[in-house]
């Protein structure tokens, strides 16, 4: 991002707090502002919060001149862009001076980034997706993306298409991590292994191998609070049992996630009151600081609530953030934060690897195993750990989907 900022600073990129002459001064707006889930009122847990869809549109719509395509960029509830129009055709016509009249496009055009490969995934991304009703206004978003993506790649739908495309995209790609978390814990009843089942299916072009990677379950900002908006929708609109289907898909997340505590007390000897647990990652994934509903949270707070004791270590998340995630959590436990590997492994009678960090996969065991107490355990949540090399160190093992 850095290198992005610096070549076009200056250029065809400028920076300002001035939002007014801003938007006077633009052809096209962007409506980029967060959308978390509804706290409170009708659909609290589930429903999107669209106050900053609403001020932003109230926004534009105050301040815009002549015509103005104004692009949604949120994640956003499908229809949302009727109460966008409303707003802006509430200021359309004429306006004093003898200028141009106020006159609004509304199109929908979703980002579908992944943390960690941001600038990547727009450079080339598998597809730009504009949904609207104005042939022009389509096509003009559609030259903007046209310099670097190939016209193949951008693809024209109704509002109402595109808005229902990232949910549903989300909610996709959710589904199936928890449909191969669910065959992980088949396999570990049954001595599959979750491996080798994900990449027999994977080699079925109709399939395809990814997100078929069994782990801890989905975090991140986006897919529970999407999926549960498409729950909420299906309910709105009277399908209750399309509503249940999806919220299947993030009930056996949190199962998972109580899952591997669970069988990390049951593998110390059914107690890990004071006993130490190195807690290798918390990040949601690798390649990012964010916890936000990381599987890392649930799975620490199980085991502080049966009074383990947690060593935790994550390379880019912050001490302070941890602090603020598991909170009060677990009365007889408690937890610290350490700054390597090694540090959260002395003296613990487990490991739990949480995030697939790199290193994680480079540790060495025949080093580390002599700095814990036996007998000892590696849970390798990620899959990502060198069993073998545990094995040889003197430590048991568990990997999900590992039977």
């Amino acid at each position: 991002l850095d290198a992005v900022v610096g070549r076009c600073r200056g250029r065809n990129l400028h920076f300002t707090t001035a939002v007014e002459p801003a938007i006077a001064a633009a052809d096209m707006v962007f409506l980029s502002v967060n959308t978390p889930t509804k706290t409170k009122g009708v659909g609290a847990g589930q429903a999107s919060d669209l106050r900053w869809i609403e001020a932003s549109a109230r926004q534009v719509a105050a301040c815009a001149q002549g015509h103005t395509i104004v692009v949604e960029k949120s994640t956003l509830p499908v229809r949302t862009a009727e109460t966008v129009k409303a707003i802006l055709s509430a200021a359309q016509g004429d306006v004093p001076g003898g200028r141009e009249p106020k006159s609004f496009a509304v199109l929908s055009n979703p980002e579908f980034l992944a943390e960690g490969t941001a600038i990547p995934d727009l450079e080339a991304p598998d597809r730009v997706l504009i949904g609207g009703e104005d042939p022009a206004a389509i096509e003009a978003l559609a030259a903007v993306y046209g310099q670097w993506v190939p016209q193949e790649r951008i693809l024209r739908t109704n509002l109402w298409s595109s808005e229902l495309s990232k949910l549903t995209a989300n909610a996709f790609l959710a589904q199936r991590i928890s449909s191969i978390n669910s065959i992980a814990a088949l396999c570990e009843a049954t001595g599959a292994d979750v491996k080798e089942v994900a990449h027999a299916i994977g080699t079925d072009s109709r399939i395809g191998s990814k997100f078929l990677k069994a782990g801890p379950g989905f975090g991140g900002s986006c897919f529970q609070k999407d999926i549960l908006n498409l729950v909420y929708l299906c309910g709105h609109y009277g399908l209750q049992e399309v509503a249940a289907y999806w919220q299947s898909v993030v009930e056996l997340n949190g199962w998972q996630q109580h899952r591997i505590a669970r069988l990390v007390v049951q593998k110390l000897f059914g107690t890990v009151t004071g006993k130490r647990i190195a807690v290798l990652g918390f990040a949601f994934k690798a390649d990012t600081n964010d916890t936000r509903e990381a599987p890392a949270i649930r799975i620490c707070q199980d085991l502080l609530e049966e009074g383990a004791q947690l060593a935790i270590y994550d390379p880019k998340v912050a001490a302070a953030q941890i602090a603020a995630d598991l909170g009060s959590a677990g009365e007889e436990g408690i937890w610290q934060t350490v700054g390597s590997p090694q540090d959260a492994v002395a003296g613990a009678d487990a490991v739990l690897v949480l995030t697939e960090w790199q290193q994680f996969s480079q540790l060495n065991w025949k080093q580390l195993a002599p700095l814990m107490r036996r007998p000892a355990w590696l849970f390798d949540a990620r899959s990502i750990a060198d069993l073998s090399a545990a094995k040889a160190a003197g430590l048991q093992v568990w990997r999900v989907g590992m039977g």
